[in-house]
């Protein structure tokens, strides 16, 4: 919360950005790899992917997953910074 000239209380909204969630940390259920892809299922359940891995298996989940989380996108970015 900020004020502004007047001392009238106001809220500042943060920019929606492309941070990252997962995190280096995130690791590929299957081979180990840092993780570009995190599923949640109906049951609670995550599991991690891979760039490679998430190409290879996410069509086949995308109907019964609860949420998918995405950010290959970020890949390309993280190779070229």
């Amino acid at each position: 919360m900020v004020c502004d000239e007047g001392m009238n209380a106001l809220t500042l909204e943060r920019p929606t950005t492309a941070e990252p969630v997962l995190t280096a940390a995130d690791r590929c259920d299957q081979c180990g790899a840092r993780a570009w892809v995190r599923v949640t299922l109906a049951s609670g359940g995550r599991l991690f992917f891979c760039a490679h891995h998430a190409n290879r298996h996410l069509e086949a989940m995308v109907g019964s997953a609860l949420d998918v989380l995405d950010e290959r996108h970020l890949l390309i970015a993280d190779e070229v910074g």
